[in-house]
This record gives C-alpha cells, sequence and structure tokens, in this order.
C-alpha cells in the first residue's frame, strides 16, 4: 500500500479546522474473487474487509482525528442475497465498523436493496438518522420519513446533507405499493429494453434498474436546508450513493433525475462538494458553480496490495483530499464567495 503523508506544506497557508473519512463500495461477500458484469473488472469480494480493516486502523490512529466518516453505500454485495447470506455479512461489516472510534454515516446504495427492503433497512443499524442534527424554529428542514436523508454539523458553519438516490427505485420496495408502479412507470418510459439494467440503445443511459433517482419532495427538502446555510454562511458537503455530475462520472452511473438536483444545488451558493460512489473507477471535476464533484474509487475492485479510502483535511479556504492507494490526492479551493475571511 502506498502510504501517502499527511497535508502538508500545500496547506500551510490557512489554519486548518476538522477532518473527515470517505470510503465507498466496500461490497464485501464472502466468495472468491469475481468479475464485474462486462467481465473486465476484478472484483475482491472477501478482502474488501481487510481494505476497511487498514482503513479504520489508519481513520483510529490518526493524530487529529476526523470527525466522522462518511461510507458511501454499497456496504455489502448483492450476491450475498443469492446465498442468503446478507444479514450474516452485514453483521461482519457492522462489526468491523464498530472498532472505529468516531461516527460513520451510512448511505443507502443499490446493493443494499438486492439484499435488504427499505423497511429492513430502515430498522437496521444501517439507519445513522439518529446522527441527525434539528435546527431549532425551522421545521421545513427536517426530513419526511417518506425517504433516508438528514443533515448533520460536524463543525461549526459546516453542514453536511446525505441524500436518498433511491428515493425513486425499483429496488427494495413491495411491487405491490403505488411507489414501485409509479418508479417502474418511469423507468420504463426512458427505457423499453426487456432488460432494464441494460442501458443499451439509450439516449439517457442513466434510466437503467440499478439507479435511482430523487423525489421533488425530496428535492424541496434539500431546497430548504440549502436557504438555511445560505441565509446563515454556512459551507454545504452533500452525500449521495448515485453521482449527479456527468463530467465526473460515466453516464451509465448517473442518478435518474441528476439535472433536477444540480438544479437544486445551482440555485444556492453554500455547496462546495458533492461526494459519491457506485462507479467503481472514481472520477472528479469542478462544475461552473464551484462545486467539486468528487467520484470515490470502490474498495470491492481494489487489489490486495493497494487501498482505496481518503480523508479530507477541512480548511477555511479549501478542502483537501487524501487518498490512500488507488484513491488520488485533490485540492478543492472554495470559489472565492464561498472562502472565510481568515
Amino acid at each position: 500500500m502506498d502510504d501517502k503523508p499527511g497535508p502538508g506544506p500545500l496547506s500551510e497557508t490557512s489554519e486548518f479546522l476538522f477532518s473527515f473519512g470517505v470510503i465507498a463500495d466496500i461490497q464485501y461477500a464472502d466468495l472468491e474473487d469475481g468479475y464485474n458484469f462486462q467481465g473486465n473488472r476484478r472484483r475482491y469480494y472477501r478482502h474488501s474487509l481487510l481494505h476497511l480493516q487498514g482503513a479504520i486502523e489508519h481513520w483510529n490512529t490518526e493524530g487529529s482525528p476526523p470527525r466522522c466518516v462518511l461510507q458511501l453505500g454499497d456496504i455489502i454485495d448483492g450476491y450475498n442475497a443469492q446465498y442468503k447470506a446478507s444479514e450474516k455479512s452485514l453483521e461482519l461489516v457492522m462489526n468491523t465498523f464498530q472498532m472505529l472510534k468516531v461516527p460513520v454515516h451510512h448511505t443507502w446504495g443499490n446493493h443494499e436493496f438486492y439484499n435488504f427492503s427499505r423497511n429492513y433497512l430502515t430498522n437496521s443499524k444501517l439507519n445513522t438518522k439518529f446522527l441527525e442534527d434539528q435546527i431549532v424554529h425551522h421545521p421545513e428542514t427536517v426530513p419526511s420519513e417518506n425517504y433516508y436523508a438528514y443533515h448533520f454539523v460536524p463543525f461549526p458553519q459546516f453542514r453536511f446533507i446525505l441524500l436518498d438516490a433511491y428515493d425513486l427505485s425499483v429496488l427494495g420496495v413491495d411491487q405491490s405499493s403505488a411507489k414501485y408502479q409509479q418508479c417502474l412507470k418511469i423507468l420504463k418510459g426512458h427505457n423499453p429494453n426487456s432488460e432494464l439494467n441494460s442501458p443499451q440503445g439509450l439516449s439517457e443511459p442513466q434510466f437503467v434498474q440499478f439507479n435511482g433517482g430523487f423525489s421533488q419532495e425530496q428535492l424541496n427538502w434539500l431546497n430548504e436546508v440549502l436557504t438555511f446555510s445560505d441565509t446563515n454562511q454556512e459551507k454545504v458537503v452533500i452525500v449521495s450513493h448515485l453521482p449527479i455530475y456527468p463530467e465526473a462520472s460515466d453516464s451509465v452511473c448517473l442518478a435518474w433525475n441528476y439535472r433536477d438536483a444540480l438544479a437544486v444545488i445551482w440555485s444556492h451558493r453554500c455547496v462546495v462538494c458533492f461526494f459519491a460512489g457506485h462507479t467503481h473507477d472514481g472520477g472528479y471535476s469542478e462544475d461552473p458553480f464551484g462545486v467539486h464533484h468528487v467520484n470515490l474509487e470502490g474498495v470491492i475492485e481494489t487489489a490486495p496490495d493497494s487501498q482505496a479510502f481518503g480523508t479530507v483535511y477541512v480548511y477555511p479556504d479549501k478542502m483537501m483530499l487524501k487518498g490512500r492507494g488507488r484513491v488520488p490526492d485533490r485540492i478543492m479551493n472554495y470559489k472565492r464567495e464561498n472562502a472565510f475571511r481568515c
């Protein structure tokens, strides 16, 4: 594993505030190595747990421990469901996370829904909504129970928002429900293929079954939280399993209605960074409004002699991602009006 030093001289111009950890697509299963659906990328099902252990050991021994860790979804692989090992594998990974000395916030991805229903996840340890912060006298910033999303403040003037990218989805939903029928109609309206996981011939290739989208209700709530953050000069980090910016992602991996999410974010000044998983390959782009879109490389396709996690060091004028293994370092400057006056 290539071991990179801490923040270093690049950061000496401004005061270090706090840090947080990021890790994505662990997809653990008690299986021999396999390959992705295209058959061209190796997946290390068992070794992903060792990578997670290595990441936790790193975070636990950092001189200045992170305030929290963001787990960006797909914590166990869908193959577990076939082998009736979903609960056992989840318990193993969650017991590993218990070694972490700081809170972890869990995002839900498609592989969570291959293994469990939404009702199951809501009542499981993967529901970290109990870590949310509530804004007094602002009931409009309280999320609905209809989707899994919340916000929290790891450090003064910084608000993190965890989004539910499978709020609109045919995964994990009772097939007799109105919600399932609504989502199936959306999906089939954009994807005429008999295999709904195939993007073949689609003008909007993100409309596949392994993706999902954000309901208008959730987007309205996001808008309210961002309005509060604008008014109170907060900086906002958004977390989602699915990416929303085409320049940072394979187009097949985007949220169904990524444009709607971008429209909300771009109507505010406060968002500085958007973290996602799902692609496994990773990706990065700064959009025209100065929001940094980071798609983290997936643990599941990371060779045993490498690693795939990062620690983000936060400063008044920037965030610095220090990657481990195949996660690259990135310096993400805030757009000028967003930098704190030092």
